[in-house]
């Protein structure tokens, strides 16, 4: 079954596939979807991470299997209704093995609620968002950190920025839009190692377009902000719909907007342009990001 983003951008909305583990309902954004299988017994691979139970080779590309029950700690018995489903992220095609998919339900980011500290508080959670459908409630997975975990050297590396040379350091101020914690500290270090000091991270697209509003009802809008990171998927208020808002916006519209994405690919990006981003960029390439901003404040 393959799935399709429908939905018009800046509309703050999203489409889940709902799918079970373990007689516990979990979802995961459309956009990250490529396909849906049935499960088939994929080829073990030696000395693999535990939680990779092999690969398979649908049609004329090797996918890599992570059995998502493993991962979670949770019971890996099968329901008999195990189905894979291939996303596509951070330019990688993963198989997850579930035991059986549900369907699919369009929600507003509005209605996610972000997990509090005593379920991320120390990073090793992987929930991003959790939401009530039809009487359940929904745990949205973080995918991106479950790959980073697997495979740490798919995530991002403040590294990078040293493969950039010397650097001057830049005063002007930043505002980021970033739901995950880990990931808001790694781009906040590899900013400030970039010469980025002036930075002041957000949760999510609400609490940047509050920051902005009380900027601007102080009078200090241009002293605060000078440009937008945001990451897309975010609850509340996703990245789209805060790129719509402030370039719809008289007082905002010449604030440059970066997005800073692991769903960034040729679909998104024409989303992205439509809506006016002046760059956008893929996770976990952060050397990218910085040559990016370089060429917007430094001109």
């Amino acid at each position: 079954m393959e799935t399709g983003i429908l939905l018009e951008s800046g509309t703050n909305e999203l489409e889940i596939l709902e799918f079970r583990i373990g007689g516990n309902y979990y979802g995961i954004n459309v956009a990250k979807v490529r396909e849906i299988l049935p499960y088939k017994e994929p080829t073990p691979i030696p000395n693999a991470h535990p939680c990779i139970e092999g690969i398979f080779m649908p049609r004329d590309e090797i996918i890599t299997i992570v059995n998502l029950a493993k991962h979670l700690n949770m019971p890996t018995a099968s329901e008999g209704k195990d189905m894979y489903i291939v996303t596509n992220f951070n330019k990688l095609n993963i198989g997850f093995h579930v035991h059986s998919v549900v369907g699919i339900s369009r929600v507003s980011w509005s209605d996610i609620s972000k997990p509090d500290a005593t379920l991320n508080g120390n990073g090793t959670g992987v929930a991003t968002g959790i939401i009530k459908l039809e009487g359940k409630l929904i745990v949205i997975l973080d995918f991106e950190k479950i790959i980073s975990d697997i495979s740490p050297e798919t995530g991002l590396k403040v590294s990078e920025i040293d493969q950039l040379g010397p650097r001057q350091r830049n005063t002007a101020p930043i505002l980021i839009a970033e739901d995950s914690a880990l990931l808001g500290k790694l781009i906040c270090e590899s900013l400030s190692k970039a010469g980025y000091t002036n930075l002041t991270v957000t949760m999510n697209g609400q609490e940047a377009w509050d920051k902005l509003n009380e900027y601007k009802n102080e009078g200090v809008l241009d002293q605060k902000v000078r440009l937008i990171i945001t990451d897309i998927e975010m609850p509340q208020m996703d990245g789209h719909r805060l790129t719509k808002l402030v370039k719809d916006s008289a007082a905002f519209a010449h604030i440059p907007i970066v997005i800073f994405s692991s769903l960034v690919n040729d679909e998104m990006r024409k989303k992205g342009e439509a809506l006016g981003a002046d760059a956008q960029l893929s996770k976990p390439e952060i050397g990218h990001l910085v040559e990016a901003i370089d060429g917007i404040l430094w001109k």
